[in-house]
């Protein structure tokens, strides 16, 4: 008798092994990925959830776990070695990691840095390279990783080819094409100009006098410059990074994807240091580096700035923050802003009413579930004025 859903897990004790339809088969993608790391001389790699921005969220395209492991969970990091390969996740997704993975994965019940670090030790011998893409961890992760494998004998190497990605090849989703568009002004309480100008105010006022802000977190550029895309479900964001200085404005981003009128938005105050100079994406790095060469001080965020960037930038040229300038002045709501809150929220509240009422209705006919429920709320609120859809998938109910 097949087991329910509900503990239909994989049970690798039996020969041969139980597989729940939902596990994935990673059998060829782990040798794809092994026989990559051979190639590189790498002894362990380590595949974190997260994209270049250190998003909560993040798009198929950088859901490089989820392609390796068939595990979808929101956080989790996997190590693979020639001969093993582990997911480290919490008890939220233990269950779900059971049902998705296949017996090619242990399943570590914890998140620790230093559990990884001893697995690693354990499976990597001395004279070893552990190796990962540093545009995939931050600042602080790396230096966790460096602290744990310190003084044993293995060498943290940085490779920025994603040796994921060169596995994944061709089969990896192609990177979005959807226009990024600028808020009315309706919707903002201050022009970008306004806001540059505040946080070039905080710059000259700070006792270090930074000559640069750099921008790494998704949403710090989105809210600067008054922009908003859909690279990640249910994020208004967009694929992006600024370098804001006393005099110019860089912002990294795809220009043909900026829609007409964000890109003439942009070029308001044109000539002038209010003017924003678009660059490639790609080359965020390079000119990061070409800039840091410089007498030069840059102010960033420690939270969101991934170790590819920080890495460019000598230590003596650094102003370190948890977070930049910009993610604590977009914490701080305008008058404006605060009105269109409550506002936001009293259309919702009619969204939340409906479904109550249709729920009185129709949990007592038996004619409702979970995932109705969910498409249901979704829908109510879909309806109100101005709605942009959910920030996340509806978790409406238990059992």
């Amino acid at each position: 008798q097949a087991p329910s859903t509900r503990t239909d897990v994989r049970d690798c004790s039996t020969d041969p092994p139980y597989l729940p339809p939902t596990a994935t088969n990673s059998t060829v993608r782990l040798a794809a990925l092994r026989a990559i790391m051979q190639a590189h001389g790498v002894q362990a790699y380590i595949v974190p959830c997260t994209d270049a921005h250190m998003s909560e969220y993040i798009s198929e395209r950088d859901a490089r776990l989820g392609w390796l492991t068939g595990f979808t969970g929101s956080s989790g990091t996997g190590v693979v070695t020639q001969d093993k390969a582990a997911l480290w996740t919490d008890s939220r997704y233990w269950t779900q990691a059971e049902r998705q993975m296949d017996c090619n994965w242990e399943l570590q019940r914890t998140i620790w840095i230093e559990s990884i670090g001893l697995w690693i030790l354990d499976a990597v011998p001395v004279g070893g390279n552990i190796s990962l893409d540093p545009f995939l961890f931050s600042i602080d992760t790396w230096n966790s990783y460096s602290q744990a494998l310190h003084g044993s004998g293995r060498t943290l190497l940085p490779i920025e080819t994603n040796l994921v990605d060169e596995a994944w090849g061709d089969q990896r989703p192609p990177p979005t094409s959807q226009k990024i568009y600028n808020l009315p002004e309706a919707f903002t309480g201050s022009s970008w100009q306004e806001k540059v100008a505040g946080i070039r105010q905080q710059m000259e006022q700070h006792v270090r006098r930074p000559t640069a802000v750099l921008l790494s977190g998704l949403e710090e550029t989105a809210w600067l410059f008054n922009l908003r895309g859909e690279d990640i479900p249910y994020n208004p964001v967009f694929y992006s990074y600024t370098l804001l200085t006393s005099t110019n404005i860089s912002l990294f981003v795809d220009e043909g994807r900026l829609s007409t009128s964000a890109q003439e938005s942009l070029q308001e105050g044109c000539p002038g240091t209010s003017c924003v100079e678009l660059q490639a994406y790609g080359t965020a790095r390079d000119h990061l580096r070409h800039y840091a060469q410089d007498n030069v001080t840059i102010w960033l965020g420690t939270e969101y700035t991934n170790y590819g960037l920080y890495g460019v930038i000598p230590q003596e040229k650094l102003l370190e923050d948890s977070y930049s300038p910009v993610m604590l002045a977009k914490a701080l709501k305008n008058a404006k802003e605060q009105e269109l809150l409550r506002a936001a929220h009293v259309r919702d509240a009619v969204a939340v009413i409906q479904y109550l009422l249709w729920l009185e209705k129709t949990v007592p006919q038996g004619l409702v579930d979970e995932f109705s429920g969910a498409q249901r709320i979704d829908a109510l609120r879909q309806a109100q004025e101005h709605s942009r859809g959910p920030s996340f998938q509806s978790i409406s109910a238990s059992g």
